[in-house]
């Protein structure tokens, strides 16, 4: 069943201009101003002038009346298509091979057999809105089984993530507004002078009297919605991506001719990436059926390859997910991710020496949706700081950790606050309560004091942690922490926390 992904940027144009300019303080209202002769207006506005009173479709001078503090830029539509197709063209490198641009304001994608490499659908949903918040998009996303229900549930809502469930379209946006149904102004204010106010009252009238009057438009977006006609997704190219594909005259549909045919496009994607000095790291299959609907398969590599053997196992083993059903007429391959390749002469041709690769092993895990990372240092005095996320066929850093004092053998993903009864400043707990448990502690090593990153923010100018090593009675070991030196309300709360756990 497939299922779609809707990605709305309600503040696309704001945010277009904030990223351009860092230097603009984040408390700073803006609004964009359209023009039409000699007619200005609210063509889009950010969360602050909203909050002040300033609407879409306002005159220029009442939005700058209300609020004298408002910054002005003018509209550039041209700016903010382009600012939304590079969006979607590095969603296309994230997250689904069907990534397409939903104008004006949005990205619509597939991810039927890619939200596993996501850890599910919640995961997924949610993923997309923090990482769109990480890079100062506010995004809104939803998911349906339509790209119409997704559209409309992804507007129609305030909240950051929206999941309606399998089957559950009619439910979701019955009540929607018919300004959800992706029909044009004109129609929705005439359906309006009708008395018709939402999708449910519109798609409960005869079909015969609107054709007449209206076309087959207002038909044709409801049967979208619903599910009853298939809506491709055109993905999103770039001039920059290479791409190979096949034809054909009859439609395939049987595994065996499937399998064929993508190992010659492999081996002719292949021939095009050593043309240009590259190697494939995510390749996507493309299916085209008969019946207009599209499939896609993903498979990624953990370092450029150009393996024609291995490429080919790794899109046999995603091959068996494709559903030819009335046949399939155009295969097209595409490397959405491709690197610079390094080939390696050996030292001597006497000796064969022994290098262990893991990366084959890592490609198998990584196309089945596991995540796999390597941790490497980084210089930093904070704990939950100190190490990070790399690549697992990254190569190996110089940096390596220094510490004078024992560490945990594992490191809690958040403190744990608890309950500690402690002579202040210097002395460690006599006993803590954690997680409803009450501990004695028999021994304990500290403090050791860790002082916050104040070039990082403001707010860890004065902060300060100290650490202590304790052993309860029953001899668990834990690595602890108090907020603020114990004297200074300043420096921290003076609240004790679980950080790490000794073997």
């Amino acid at each position: 069943m497939p299922r779609v992904v809707s990605i709305y940027l309600p503040e696309l144009a704001t945010d277009r201009i904030r990223r351009a300019d860092p230097s603009i303080p984040v408390e700073q209202a803006i609004a964009v101003i359209a023009r039409s002769g000699s007619k200005r207006w609210v063509s889009g506005a950010d969360a602050a002038a909203r909050k002040s009173g300033v609407r879409v479709g306002m005159p220029a001078a009442k939005a700058q009346a209300i609020f004298h503090g408002l910054m002005l830029v003018d509209a550039d539509p041209v700016a903010d298509a382009a600012a939304l197709e590079r969006i979607t063209l590095w969603a296309l490198g994230q997250y689904s091979p069907l990534v397409a641009v939903d104008a004006p304001d949005g990205i619509i994608m597939d991810t039927e057999g890619a939200d596993h490499l996501q850890g599910g659908e919640p995961l997924m949903v949610s993923g997309i809105a923090n990482r769109f918040r990480a890079k100062k998009l506010s995004a809104r996303v939803a998911i349906a089984d339509t790209w119409g229900a997704a559209h409309a549930c992804a507007r129609a809502t305030r909240q950051e993530s929206v999941i309606v469930p399998v089957g559950e379209t009619v439910r979701a946006v019955e009540k929607l507004p018919l300004s959800m149904l992706r029909l044009s102004s004109k129609i929705v204010g005439d359906l309006h002078t009708l008395g018709f106010k939402t999708i449910g009252e519109l798609s409960a009238t005869p079909r015969a009297p609107l054709a007449l009057r209206f076309g087959p438009e207002i038909g044709r977006r409801l049967d979208q919605m619903f599910g009853r006609i298939a809506e491709p997704i055109e993905p999103i190219r770039a001039a920059e991506l290479i791409e190979v594909s096949r034809v054909f005259a009859e439609p395939i549909g049987a595994a065996e001719t499937i399998d064929k045919y993508v190992g010659y496009l492999i081996i002719r994607l292949v021939a095009e990436l050593q043309r240009h000095g590259l190697g494939v790291r995510r390749a996507d299959l493309i299916i085209e059926k008969i019946d207009g609907t599209r499939q896609a398969v993903r498979s990624g590599t953990a370092k450029p390859s150009r393996d024609v053997v291995w490429l080919k196992k790794l899109f046999r083993d995603r091959t068996e997910t494709i559903e030819p059903g009335f046949g399939i007429e155009k295969l097209t391959l595409v490397a959405v991710r491709a690197e610079p390749f390094e080939e390696f002469q050996k030292v001597s041709a006497l000796v064969e020496e022994e290098t262990p690769d893991i990366t084959p092993l890592i490609d198998i895990f990584g196309n089945r949706g596991q995540r796999v990372y390597r941790v490497a240092p980084v210089a930093s005095d904070v704990p939950e700081r100190s190490v990070a996320r790399i690549a697992a066929a990254a190569s190996i850093s110089d940096e390596t950790w220094v510490h004078h004092w024992p560490r945990p053998v594992r490191l809690l993903a958040q403190p744990d606050r608890i309950e500690a009864i402690a002579l202040m400043p210097d002395y460690p707990p006599a006993s803590i309560t954690w997680r409803g448990r009450k501990m004695k502690v028999i021994r304990a090593d500290g403090p050791e004091r860790v002082f916050g990153e104040w070039w990082r923010r403001d707010g860890e100018f004065d902060a300060v942690r100290d650490y202590f090593v304790i052993e309860g009675e029953g001899g668990e070991r834990l690595w602890i922490f108090r907020r603020g030196d114990g004297v200074d309300p300043a420096t921290g709360s003076r609240e004790w926390f679980v950080h790490g756990i000794f073997a």
